[in-house]
């Protein structure tokens, strides 16, 4: 399987203990601000999401409709797994070849520069694709917290999809975009950062930006696979997570991705009767996220391979 080949991790240091020998920076960096969309509240607000779907490929949701309540449960029980003994934590390390448990990601050399984060990745949606073996007892009410959460914020990204979709920007069929993630794997993912000396950043013509980012609102990223289907009318930007230099951070990462078996192109309506030109060759989902993970975090040089010389 692919996935064998994307996730393989070599074991690493915990880097809740690195933090406390490697904190400091000098790095100079811009401040910029991402756009805040509300799309249900009127259509200049979905022209908005359209517009830094198109400009900035990030931006800020409001008025999400997830309760508080949700998302107050899973960050306490998120902080309350990370404080746990190292040892515990370890009885849901990654299998050999998977990205499913507790530990980091892309680790492919000794001596690459490790992810400032320790990690907790699971399959939360559909039920049935859950390995229960690394949904942790303790706290008592995780597996409680990441099933609602998880319900809810399916639910805001199939809306999301459907506003993308509609956007005058992309004018593309809902149905479609809906149907390439309908029912599929539901990722999700869990940082604890120490403290270090960054900040959260996203990357615009050629320079990183600081984010300031809104109480209460999620960051949506547009992601690869999203800039494909569009055909390059909405934009996938490289990113980098918050860190405080003085504080613990949490964050919690949703992952929507089409079925294994997806073939991930331009959306045949935005090319179709000479509409527009295709601008990336059509890959199989399995094959783009080989890609995706030999390129080790390089950069977007995995989706540049794809694109046609216009």
């Amino acid at each position: 399987m692919a996935h064998a080949i994307a996730t393989g991790s070599l074991p690493v240091a915990n880097v809740q203990e690195l933090a406390q020998t490697c904190n400091s920076s000098d790095e100079q960096v811009t401040r910029g601000q991402v756009a805040l969309c509300d799309p249900q509240s009127s259509p200049e607000e979905c022209a908005k999401l359209g517009s830094a779907c198109q400009q900035w490929g990030f931006f800020q949701l409001i008025n999400h409709w997830v309760p508080d309540e949700v998302i107050c449960n899973l960050r306490k029980d998120i902080a309350e797994f990370f404080k746990l003994p190292l040892e515990t934590k370890k009885a849901y390390s990654q299998l050999p070849n998977s990205l499913v448990g507790y530990g980091q990601v892309f680790v492919v050399s000794e001596k690459q520069k490790l992810v400032w984060a320790d990690m907790f990745y699971l399959v939360a949606r559909p039920n049935e694709a859950r390995d229960m073996r690394f949904w942790p007892a303790h706290p008592p009410s995780f597996r409680t917290s990441i099933d609602r959460y998880s319900s809810e914020t399916a639910e805001v990204a199939r809306c999301l999809l459907e506003f993308m979709a509609n956007n005058k920007e992309m004018r593309a069929d809902p149905a479609s975009l809906l149907q390439m993630f309908q029912g599929q794997p539901q990722g999700f993912r869990m940082n604890y950062y120490p403290p270090c000396r960054q900040a959260n950043k996203i990357r615009r013509d050629g320079k990183w930006l600081t984010v300031d980012v809104l109480e209460g609102a999620f960051i949506v990223n547009v992601g690869d696979v999203l800039e494909i289907l569009s055909n390059g009318k909405y934009r996938s930007v490289e990113h980098r997570e918050v860190v405080h230099p003085d504080r613990e951070r949490i964050s919690a990462a949703v992952f929507r991705r089409p079925c294994q078996d997806a073939v991930v192109g331009p959306l045949l309506e935005l090319v179709k009767d000479g509409n527009s030109k295709a601008r990336y060759r059509s890959v199989g989902y399995m094959e783009f996220m080989r890609r995706y993970y030999s390129a080790k975090l390089d950069g977007r040089n995995h989706l540049e391979s794809l694109k046609y010389e216009l």
